[in-house]
């Protein structure tokens, strides 16, 4: 039979690593997450659409596709999709990783974790006592470490003019003063009066206060079981008045350093402070820190 007479069935390489069409394998569908406006082909319906929701209907989760004339199917998530004539499976998106809380300070404001100290401004802070001192360190100390500002004790209102004049104060050595019983014809106000006369302060310093006594009165009575701090008559000592209505001891010196720990270890933030401290403090500090300085 003349060559080329009957179609040749081993023409082909029988050798050939390429594999019958019918044993080779169907494209692999690579996982897809959903996201909104994703337009995707569902390739059993040939419905092309973008992604509009996901809803779980009887148990099964469907995705929701719009096409180009507003008409919406749900089909199943999964596999079955195309995009770009690829095969796809669609699958849920992974949840957004949560963000961690920002740690807040005593004070309020961001705890800035392993931040070291600024060197020490030349402007300072002062207050009346120890007790200030303390409480003031215990709330706002990350913020004054970070700002570089240093709190002085003043032993008393009684000595202000006199610690200012040895000061010098400047625009760039500024001074800002808490005070006790800060109100209208107070020894106090006075005090202040006569300093913010005095050649430099006006501009370089700043007198604030709050209107108690003393500062043990600044922290919110709740802390320690009571609905308002007792009222102590004239002539008595504020503090040991304070700790007989308590109950606590009260007739030493050692009785009022113990009864103020009791009190200050109480405090654990701002929002254990009366405002009216609290605003005079955010307000000095925002004061030698000026831009700039």
């Amino acid at each position: 039979m003349p060559s080329g007479s009957f179609p040749d069935r081993y023409s082909a390489d029988v050798l050939s690593s390429a594999p019958p069409a019918h044993h080779r394998r169907a494209p692999t569908s690579r996982p897809v997450a959903a996201a909104k406006g994703l337009v995707v082909e569902d390739a059993a319906t040939g419905f092309t659409g973008a992604i509009m929701r996901l809803e779980k209907i009887a148990g099964e989760l469907l995705v929701e596709l719009e096409d180009g004339r507003g008409r919406r199917r749900s089909f199943p998530l999964g596999p079955g999709f195309l995009i770009d004539g690829q095969p796809v499976e669609i699958t849920r998106p992974k949840p957004a990783a949560a963000t961690p809380a920002r740690q807040r300070s005593a004070s309020g404001s961001v705890y800035v974790e392993g931040a070291r100290a600024r060197t020490a401004r030349a402007s300072r802070i002062w207050v009346e006592g120890k007790h200030d001192a303390e409480l003031v360190q215990k709330v706002w100390g990350h913020d004054l470490r970070i700002e570089g500002v240093v709190v002085e004790m003043l032993d008393g209102a009684d000595n202000l003019a006199e610690r200012v004049q040895a000061f010098q104060p400047g625009p760039r050595r500024r001074i800002g003063v808490l005070v006790d019983h800060l109100v209208p014809g107070s020894k106090e106000s006075r005090i202040a009066e006569q300093v913010m006369r005095m050649p430099g302060a006006r501009g370089n310093v700043l007198i604030l206060g709050h209107p108690y006594v003393d500062v043990w009165q600044a922290v919110r009575p709740a802390r320690v079981g009571l609905r308002a701090w007792p009222h102590v008559p004239r002539g008595t000592d504020i503090k040991v008045g304070t700790l007989k209505a308590l109950g606590w001891p009260h007739a030493t010196q050692i009785d009022i350093a113990e009864g103020w720990q009791r009190i200050l270890a109480t405090v654990r933030s701002y929002a254990d402070v009366e405002p009216t401290l609290s605003g005079r403090i955010e307000e000095l500090i925002d004061w030698v820190t000026v831009e700039g300085e």
